[in-house]
Order: C-alpha cells, then sequence, then structure tokens
C-alpha cells in the first residue's frame, strides 16, 4: 500500500498549486497529486487537432492578485500575449459591446428606448443585496436594470446559459461578473458608441504557444508526485484510505480534493443522510463545446460574441485564433460555440450542428464558401455551478462534514463556486498555507473587488 503525508486529487490548476506551495515550503512533505486523466489542466487545459489547438471552450487569464500575477508570469516565462476585451453581443440582427447594460447603441430605437427608460425607472428603487437570502436573480435583474435590459438580454442569456428558473437563482454570484453601469454611463451607451471597458475581464493574457495549456504545463514541470491515468473510486475517511485506478490503494494523513463535489460525496464510503441529502440538491449544467476551424483567415475581430436569443442554440462563441495566432495554421480562423444544457439532457450533435452553421451564417461571421478543416464535440458533463437556494446551505453541511474529517476541497469544483484561473491557483496557495499551519490570506468571495491587471 503506498503512503503519503497529502494526497490530493485533481492535477488542475488547484490541485497542483497546492502541492507546489508544499513542496516550496517543506521539500521534506509527501505529496501525491492523482490525476484521472492523461494529461494535467483538467479543463483549463487544451488539445491539438489538424494542426489547431483548441481550449475546453475558452479560458483567459485575468490577473488581479499581485502574487498570483507575478506566479503565473513567472511560470509562462514571457510566453503570453496581452489583449484589449473586445466582447460583443449579437441581438436585433446587431452587434453591441459587453456589457449590453451600457451599450444599447445600435440597436433599434424602440429597444433602447426600452432598456433606457426601464433602467431610468430604477432610479429610486435600491436593489437588494447580493448574498443568498435577499433576492432572486430574477427580481435583482428587474430592480437593479429595469424591464427592458432585462427582457431584452439579462433574462434570456441567462436562461439560456443556467438551465434553471431565474427566479431560483441566487444572486452571491454576481458582485465581480455582472457590471453594473453608472446613470450617466448607460444613457451615454444608448446615445453613442461607448467605448469604456467594463468588468473583471476588460483586459486579459493568453499564452502565444500551446494555448491554455501552457499554464498548468508550466506548473506541473514545477510539481513533483504526479500520478496520471489514476482515477479515484473509493474514499475512506474513517481509515484515512483512498482506492484508485492503477494504484490501488493509498494511506494518507490529510486530503486536499479538487475533482466536483458532487463526485467526491458519491465516492465517500459511509456518508451520513444528511450530507447525501445535501448533495443531491447541488445542481450544475452540461456544456457542449463544437470547435470548428475554418479555411478563412481572420473571420471576424472580436475575441468572443453572446448571443442571447432563442434562435441560435448556441449562448457563446470565441475565436481562439484571435486570441494567439498560433491557436490555428496560417490562412486559417478558429472558433468554440458553447451550447448549456441541464445533465443527462440528449443533444443531436448532427441537428445541432446544422443549426449552428446556419447561425453563424445568419450574423454574418461565416460565408456560405467557408469550408470547414476540422470540428470537433468536446461535452463537459459538469460545467457551471448553480447558485439556486439550495447551493449554499447545502455547501455548508457538506464542508461541515469535510471539516470533520480534516478534508479540504478547493477550487472551482472542489468548493462549488463560480470562479477563474488565477483564482484556482491562489485557492491552492490559500491550502497549502492552511496544511502547513499558518494563517492564510482571507479567501476571496464572488462579490470581493478586484484590481485592474496592469
Amino acid at each position: 500500500m503506498l503512503d503519503t503525508d497529502v494526497l490530493i486529487i485533481g492535477a488542475g490548476l488547484a490541485g497542483m498549486s497546492c502541492a507546489h506551495h508544499l513542496q516550496k515550503e517543506n521539500p521534506a512533505l509527501r505529496c501525491l497529486v492523482l490525476e484521472k486523466s492523461r494529461s494535467v489542466g483538467g479543463l483549463a487545459g487544451s488539445f491539438t487537432q489538424d494542426g489547431f489547438t483548441f481550449d475546453y471552450t475558452g479560458h483567459l487569464l485575468h490577473l488581479h492578485d499581485p502574487y498570483g500575477k507575478d506566479f503565473i508570469l513567472r511560470l509562462l516565462r514571457g510566453n503570453h500575449i496581452r489583449h484589449e476585451r473586445s466582447a460583443w453581443i449579437y441581438s436585433q440582427n446587431t452587434y453591441t459591446r459587453y456589457p449590453f447594460q451600457a451599450n444599447t447603441f445600435g440597436l433599434p430605437r424602440r429597444v433602447i428606448d426600452d432598456c433606457v427608460v426601464g433602467f431610468l425607472k430604477t432610479l429610486n428603487k435600491r436593489p437588494p443585496a447580493q448574498n443568498a437570502g435577499a433576492a432572486n436573480f430574477k427580481d435583482w435583474s428587474l430592480q437593479t436594470f429595469g424591464e427592458g435590459i432585462s427582457r431584452h438580454f439579462m433574462f434570456p442569456y441567462n436562461q439560456k446559459l443556467w438551465r434553471a428558473p431565474l427566479e431560483r437563482l441566487t444572486t452571491e454570484w454576481l458582485g465581480r461578473f455582472v457590471p453594473k453601469p453608472k446613470v450617466e454611463e448607460v444613457l451615454y451607451g444608448a446615445l453613442t458608441d461607448q467605448k469604456k471597458f467594463f468588468g473583471y475581464n476588460a483586459s486579459f493574457l493568453y499564452p502565444r504557444r500551446g494555448g491554455a495549456q501552457a499554464l498548468p504545463d508550466a506548473l506541473a514541470a514545477r510539481t513533483s508526485g504526479i500520478r496520471l491515468g489514476a482515477p479515484v473510486t473509493r474514499i475512506d475517511f474513517r481509515q484515512k484510505i483512498v482506492e484508485a485506478g492503477g494504484l490501488g490503494q493509498i494511506r494518507y494523513n490529510r486530503l486536499v480534493n479538487t475533482m466536483p463535489l458532487v463526485h467526491l460525496i458519491d465516492a465517500v464510503a459511509g456518508v451520513p443522510p444528511g450530507v447525501r441529502a445535501a448533495r443531491r440538491k447541488l445542481l450544475y449544467n452540461t456544456v457542449y463545446c463544437f470547435n470548428i476551424g475554418f479555411n478563412r483567415p481572420r473571420m471576424s475581430d472580436k475575441h468572443w460574441i453572446y448571443f442571447p436569443e432563442k434562435r441560435f442554440p448556441f449562448y457563446r462563441a470565441g475565436f481562439c485564433s484571435n486570441f494567439s495566432e498560433n491557436a490555428a495554421p496560417e490562412g486559417t480562423s478558429s472558433l468554440y460555440i458553447e451550447i448549456s444544457r441541464s445533465p443527462g439532457a440528449r443533444l443531436d450533435f448532427n441537428k445541432t450542428e446544422a443549426q449552428i452553421l446556419k447561425g453563424l451564417r445568419e450574423c454574418g461571421l461565416t460565408r456560405r464558401s467557408d469550408q470547414i478543416v476540422t470540428k470537433k464535440w468536446t461535452p463537459i458533463p459538469c460545467a457551471y455551478v448553480v447558485y439556486d437556494r439550495d447551493r449554499t446551505p447545502s455547501v455548508q453541511k457538506i464542508f461541515a462534514f469535510l471539516g470533520e474529517n480534516r478534508v479540504e476541497s478547493i477550487g472551482r469544483y472542489g468548493a462549488w463556486k463560480y470562479s477563474f484561473m488565477e483564482e484556482a491557483i491562489m485557492d491552492g496557495k490559500r491550502c497549502a498555507e492552511r496544511l502547513l499551519g499558518r494563517k492564510a490570506a482571507i479567501p476571496e468571495r464572488p462579490d470581493a473587488p478586484l484590481a485592474a491587471l496592469k
């Protein structure tokens, strides 16, 4: 039987960051990282096909924490490009800048009037606080942005993304991810093509070579004890034993999890009924990503586009080849198209592919003469954590159980939250600090302010 001091489930950014920082501070500490796949990175990784590099949907680097920024830049060692975001919305047969609520210029006059008048009616109303019990997303949107903005973008887009009733979604995830413009910004953005950047992702970095995979590969090169092709099949908290494919039983002193919280609980033996019930209340969606390479260069000057309308089966499309010229062969362009579904819902790939290609032509991104060079579907079974009314109390119940067993569960899926790559790395660092008995930095909250990337 293998034996280790710290056993980490998952060689994504959070898991490898935890191992790296433990090894850096205490080289004598035995760390073992188990990864079910044959490569590191998890959903922050990439794959290549016919000369194209595709990520598992768009993964961009938004750097705000001073340590996180310095750490990531040192890992990439100059292998990065800095971009000013070019994000758009396509609706009413028109492209408008992101975010919709501050950029209605160019839409039909009746839609602009609807949005602006609805927003002005909210000025004497105080929006509900963004926490689990204060409001639901539907009411918050109406009271924050008004009926027009909510009806033309907030409601249809978020319904397409989350696949859950909007009145059951809480507001605790919104803070840094949904910009709230000032009155003058909404008015100015209705009268002219406003070029002001809003939100946490106004600028971003992307690897020049290797796609998003370049970052986890660089971290893995500085982290020892990673075992690939070793899926965890059973966990015994009492005996402190994990069973993993290809390795058998492993005894640990401390356990760190980064795989989806629901999968962790499913693998644990002897889980109390109350914790099982909490696990059943945790919801998520599934994203099907359709990756396409076309035979025409520079098909668009945009980075990504949101599609709120029902006539398009996808909610977002992005151009990998606009993140880096090395993502696609010379003379070609590459796109990723994202479609959300409830877990278990079937998707007719052939029918949906035809609908996607039709939609891309309707919005002017492709021409009938364009030829597909390569294509591939990449399903992501557990994609976005759904912040409904049951999410927070259920997570608290599960984490109390994990705490009793001295188990850490971190990262986007281990902590069951909405986050980004830098935060995953910082989650791993903070976890290492806790395991080493040091006072960790205050964990980031979804509503915490972020400094701008310099």
